[in-house]
C-alpha cells in the first residue's frame, strides 16, 4: 500500500514561537493604542495630585499627567488625538475660547455654572459630566424615604427657574406634585415659609444662591420648627441637617473616567450624569423627623436597580 508524502505536525517549539510572534503583535497594538491623558486646571492642590494619581493607577498603559492651566498653549494648538479632561470653571473658560483642539470632558460641573456659561447651547466638542444628583434621582429618593410625601417643595430663583420644568416632568410619572417658590431675596423669609407651609417635604436644588452656608441656619431651622424634611442639595447639606441625598464620590468619578477613556471620542456622550452613586443620611435628624435612621448602602442599591430596569 502506497501513502502520500508525509506532512509533519507542528512541534511544540513551532507552537510556542507562533505564540510569541502572537503576544508581541498584540502587546505592540496595546502600546500604540495607549492614549495621552492631560488633566489640567488654575491649581496643582493635593486634592488635585491624589486625583491625578489614582487615575493614572487605574490606566497604566496610557500617558495620564497634569499640567497647569497657565502653562498651555490656546485649545486649537494641543495635539488633535489628546483626550482632555478639564478640572474647574477657569479650564472650561479657557477651552471655551475657540472650537479647534481635542475632545474634551468637563468633570463635575454643575447644570447652573453650564447654564450660566453656555446658555442652551451644548458645543460638540464637550462632553459636561454633571456633579448635581439627577433631579428623578432625588424625587426616588423622597419616594423611597418618605412614601407619604406627595407635595414636594422647591426654591427656585433666576439662575435655577430652567430647572423646574425637567423637575415637574419627573414627578409627574411618580404621582408627585411639586409646590415651587420663588426666592431671589434670601433676606426674605416668606418664600421659605410659604413652601414649607404647602409641602411634605423640601427638595435642595444645586443652587448657591439659595443653598450656601449664609442660608443654611436659617434652611434648616425652618424646616426642623415645621417637621418638614429637607432632601439635598448635596453631601455638606446632609451633614449640617438636611436628612439625606445622593451624590458621587471620587471613586465613581474615576470609575467613569476610566470608562469613557475605553471609548473613542467621538462615542462620548455630550453629557452625563454618573451612573454609580451612594446615598448619604443623617442620622440624628432622621430620629428627630421619627424616621427610621437609613441604611445608606440599601437605599442606594434599591434606587440602583430602579434606573438599571426600563
Amino acid at each position: 500500500m502506497r501513502y502520500g508524502p508525509s506532512r509533519k505536525l507542528p512541534t511544540f517549539g513551532h507552537w510556542l514561537a507562533g505564540v510569541c510572534l502572537f503576544l508581541t503583535a498584540w502587546l505592540h497594538g496595546v502600546a500604540v493604542q495607549a492614549a495621552d491623558i492631560l488633566l489640567t486646571g488654575a491649581e496643582e492642590s493635593p486634592g488635585v495630585q491624589a486625583f491625578v494619581q489614582a487615575l493614572s493607577e487605574l490606566r497604566p498603559t496610557d500617558n495620564v499627567r497634569f499640567q497647569p492651566l497657565a502653562s498651555l498653549p490656546a485649545p486649537g494648538k494641543l495635539p488633535a488625538s489628546l483626550r482632555l479632561i478639564l478640572l474647574d470653571l477657569p479650564s472650561l473658560d479657557w477651552r471655551l475660547q475657540e472650537s479647534q483642539g481635542p475632545a474634551t470632558l468637563v468633570l463635575r460641573i454643575s447644570r447652573l455654572q453650564a447654564r450660566q456659561r453656555l446658555g442652551s447651547t451644548q458645543p460638540a466638542h464637550l462632553s459636561l459630566l454633571w456633579s448635581d444628583p439627577p433631579l428623578s434621582r432625588q424625587l426616588q429618593l423622597i419616594r423611597r424615604i418618605l412614601p407619604q410625601a406627595r407635595r414636594i417643595g422647591v426654591l427656585f430663583d433666576e439662575h435655577s427657574e430652567f430647572l423646574l420644568k425637567e423637575l415637574n416632568l419627573a414627578a409627574a410619572p411618580l404621582n408627585l406634585q411639586i409646590v415651587s417658590e420663588r426666592w431671589d431675596n434670601t433676606h426674605d423669609s416668606r418664600p421659605l415659609q410659604t413652601v414649607l407651609k404647602n409641602s411634605d417635604v423640601l427638595l435642595g436644588l444645586d443652587d448657591p444662591d439659595l443653598y450656601n452656608p449664609k442660608t443654611a441656619k436659617n434652611l434648616l431651622l425652618s424646616s426642623y420648627s415645621r417637621q418638614v424634611a429637607l432632601v439635598g442639595p448635596n453631601v455638606a447639606f446632609v451633614r449640617a441637617g438636611s436628612l439625606a441625598s445622593s451624590y458621587s464620590d471620587q471613586n465613581d468619578w474615576l470609575a467613569i473616567l476610566d470608562q469613557l477613556l475605553d471609548q473613542p471620542p467621538a462615542n462620548w456622550p455630550r453629557t452625563l450624569y454618573p451612573a454609580r452613586f451612594k446615598v448619604s443620611s443623617n442620622a440624628q435628624v432622621a430620629r428627630s423627623l421619627g424616621i427610621e435612621p437609613l441604611n445608606d448602602a440599601s437605599v442606594a442599591s434599591a434606587l440602583a436597580e430602579g434606573e438599571r430596569r426600563p
